[in-house]
């Protein structure tokens, strides 16, 4: 019984440390958006879920509006059609209907809107994005000099990136670099582009916006699960603009201070051990957890 309560607090410890693997990306029939990683998407869901509750009221009223109407006025059963040009009542109400359905939409449209322009807090973290004909540079604004290319990773360097496991890294997503930020961090994003007009977009994250060449975008997020989420460019940028994916790596604060100050020497070697020690810390939950049990 002892030996069981260890296991429960250490899995219990492990879990609130490391807070779990998790990789957001599209899945197979999927119908609502991903699962939000940040506050400001979890503001957009509920917000989507807010205005679900006008759309299927006004599109089941208007079905039933045409149904009524193509049997009640059909030619067979009304041969001598109605003369009126007229109603007063019905205008008014069709005139302040929609009125008060659009202003109850958009007052909480506008305030999600000021948040994405206006974070509560300062940036502690400013990465620079360039989109490229087809891939993404990136330039982190810290002491030490890493700045990197991000292509989409071929089927053949899997083994060389370590990223075998396509259920992690599926095809079209992963990239061969990810974007590695830390958890709990306000981070500022600033977007330009160097030939055409891309867009870079992270869906769990709340987050798309235009990446126009002679011009500096800004945005930001605030990652609250540890994990890597995957985006893609979307604006129409060329034959290759499928292939233009976006992989951002969320680790804790001990992580990313490890993965920066290698990855101003070696990219490659910074990438191996952060991706190392990431698998360790996966590792360790489930061996606690199958411990537990």
């Amino acid at each position: 019984m002892k030996k069981l309560a260890h296991a429960a607090l250490m899995l219990s410890g492990l879990l609130l440390s490391i807070k779990g693997a998790f990789a957001a990306q599209p899945v197979d029939w999927q119908l609502g958006l991903q699962p939000a990683a940040t506050d400001m998407m979890r503001q957009i869901r509920e917000f989507e879920h807010y205005t679900m509750w006008f759309i299927v009221p006004i599109t089941l009223f208007v079905l039933a509006l045409l149904i009524y109407v193509g049997v009640k006025f059909r030619a067979s059963a009304n041969p001598t059609p109605s003369k009126t040009t007229h109603n007063t009542s019905i205008e008014v109400v069709w005139t302040l209907g929609p009125i008060l359905i659009l202003l109850a939409i958009a007052v909480p449209s506008f305030n999600i809107l000021t948040q994405q322009l206006a974070p509560e807090e300062e940036p502690q973290l400013t990465i620079k994005a360039t989109g490229y004909q087809w891939y993404w540079g990136y330039e982190y604004q810290t002491e030490g000099e890493v700045s990197f290319d991000s292509l989409m990773l071929q089927e053949d360097d899997r083994s060389t990136y370590g990223k075998e496991n396509v259920a992690e890294y599926p095809r079209l997503l992963a990239v061969d670099n990810d974007i590695v930020v830390p958890v709990d961090t306000m981070v500022r994003l600033t977007v330009t582009a160097a030939d055409v007009i891309h867009a870079f977009a992270m869906p769990a994250f709340g987050i798309k916006i235009d990446a126009i060449p002679g011009r500096l975008n800004e945005t930001w997020f605030k990652a609250e699960k540890e994990g890597l989420y995957y985006g893609q460019c979307s604006e129409l940028c060329g034959k290759d603009h499928a292939y233009m994916p976006i992989g951002i790596r969320v680790v804790s604060n001990e992580q990313y201070n490890t993965w920066l100050a290698a990855a101003a020497d070696d990219l490659e070697s910074a990438n191996e051990a952060l991706m190392a020690s990431v698998a360790t810390g996966e590792k360790a939950v489930q061996l606690a957890a199958s411990e537990a049990q």
